[in-house]
């Protein structure tokens, strides 16, 4: 069930389809839009002039897709926001984040934001790469059918022939 506060902003938005790959914001532009995943997968990537990928987080439907430091400083996006998989989206402009009527908007996103982010932090800190693969396991258990090796590989911070001997170390044992 979609709540309220997203259910304003959504609500006489025009869904548009887009494909995989489909980029929504990239990287080193303004941000001016977030989006809402009504259906597919999307992810914030940073890509480094070396041609690597580093993976900051996943998007799925129902949630809302954008880069909040962004949004918050008006700096430009230091990663972009593209789709894995084909979707369905809504665009709304951020400006609609910053009108008095979506303040209890503007609250949720930024304590489900601040969440996540210390969920994700512990993880990362707190464990090695094998614990965190299991956290991933135990915490999103879709994320192993949906998202390729490569991705969840990049999540936890690890190369994915690193995860690859995790999951057959695991799956032995």
């Amino acid at each position: 069930m979609t709540p309220d506060w997203l259910e304003s902003l959504i609500k006489n938005r025009r869904l548009s389809a887009v494909s995989a790959t489909t980029f929504l914001q990239r990287q080193g532009e303004q941000q001016a839009s977030f989006f809402w995943l009504k259906e597919g997968i999307a992810r914030a990537v940073y890509h480094s002039s070396e041609g690597h990928e580093r993976i900051k987080e996943f998007y799925f439907p129902g949630e809302c897709c954008f880069l909040y430091l962004s949004w918050l400083t008006h700096h430009v996006a230091e990663y972009s926001l593209q789709m894995l998989t084909d979707g369905v989206i809504a665009e709304i402009p951020l400006s609609e984040l910053e009108q008095e009527r979506n303040a209890a908007a503007r609250l949720a996103l930024l304590t489900q934001q601040v969440i996540y982010k210390e969920k994700k932090e512990q993880m990362l800190l707190l464990n090695n790469p094998q614990q965190r693969w299991q956290y991933v396991q135990e915490n999103f258990p879709d994320w192993e059918q949906q998202l390729t090796q490569k991705d969840l590989a990049s999540y936890i911070g690890i190369s994915p022939v690193s995860l690859s001997r995790i999951r057959g170390r695991l799956n032995k044992g």
